[in-house]
């Protein structure tokens, strides 16, 4: 697997994968990379001749008391784990080949991109869909591949590229999750071994809710239960729990077609996020 840093050396290392004819997939991350990650580089195979995946720890998308400072980085590590999987290239560049100098464009994504998340860190979904975007222009994939426990940002993805005529397929890829339900993420590596046995709440609550949706109980009665299960647990603050519209994010009242439950709560220093598919029996 080749590592390249810069944006020259970038272009010529996919010139040369697209050489070989088949297609090239990308694989976006900002290391810590699991199982979930892994996940994306094997259906990324499954799909292109070539997997590149690119590590970047995107500064602009962590607000001011946010922890962007602790967010692990362990790239030799993540880079075997790559080599490994069989991920042909590994972009890694640095906040200054990203962001030179006099660096002033933003994308921004509205609608969608205000809800859930988008309330609680405001500026966040610009600051992804601008690296995004970036990244795309400089890899030039066939397509892009991204969790479903990410499911706001998939979202926002898909109408960034719907919106910008960018002509790359954009391909969801289910949640990736442990022994124990919890969604694998790379900040569980923050709880402690209480934390985590608690945090089990959260897929456990969302599960429950998710069932008793389906089978028709009202909506608002639902979501407070289901909060109250995770204040219980411990999670504090609880960001939101929302069932939404599976494609526009939109609150929903009354279940009548695919829709999304989604969370966010902190437990300890992890704030934790996680997502159901919810369609009526």
């Amino acid at each position: 697997m080749q590592i390249v840093r810069d944006l020259v050396a970038l272009r010529d290392a996919v010139a040369a994968l697209r050489a070989e004819g088949d297609a090239i997939a990308l694989v976006p991350t900002m290391g810590a990379l699991h199982a979930g990650h892994m996940a994306l580089i094997e259906e990324g195979k499954a799909r292109a001749g070539a997997v590149v995946a690119s590590i970047f720890v995107n500064p602009t998308q962590f607000g001011p008391n946010e922890d962007l400072d602790a967010y692990p980085r362990r790239e030799a590590s993540d880079a075997r784990m790559l080599e490994h999987a069989g991920c042909r290239l590994l972009w890694a560049p640095a906040v200054e080949e990203m962001y030179p100098e006099g660096f002033a464009t933003s994308i921004r994504v509205g609608g969608l991109a205000e809800r859930l998340d988008g309330e609680s860190r405001p500026g966040h979904f610009d600051a992804v869909a601008t690296v995004v975007a970036k990244l795309f222009h400089q890899v030039r994939p066939d397509l892009a591949l991204f969790g479903e426990k990410d499911y706001q940002q998939l979202a926002v993805i898909r109408r960034l590229v719907r919106d910008l005529d960018i002509a790359i397929e954009i391909v969801g890829v289910p949640t990736q999750r442990d022994d124990d339900g919890l969604a694998l993420s790379s900040r569980n590596a923050y709880l402690t071994e209480e934390e985590r046995a608690a945090a089990r709440a959260l897929p456990r609550a969302l599960g429950e809710a998710a069932a008793a949706l389906a089978r028709g109980e009202p909506v608002g009665k639902t979501l407070a239960l289901a909060r109250r299960r995770l204040a219980e647990a411990g999670f504090d603050p609880i960001d939101y729990v929302a069932l939404c519209d599976a494609h526009t994010l939109r609150p929903v009242t009354r279940l009548s077609g695919e829709a999304r439950l989604l969370a966010a709560a902190r437990m300890g220093r992890a704030r934790l996020i996680d997502n159901l598919p919810v369609v009526p029996d």
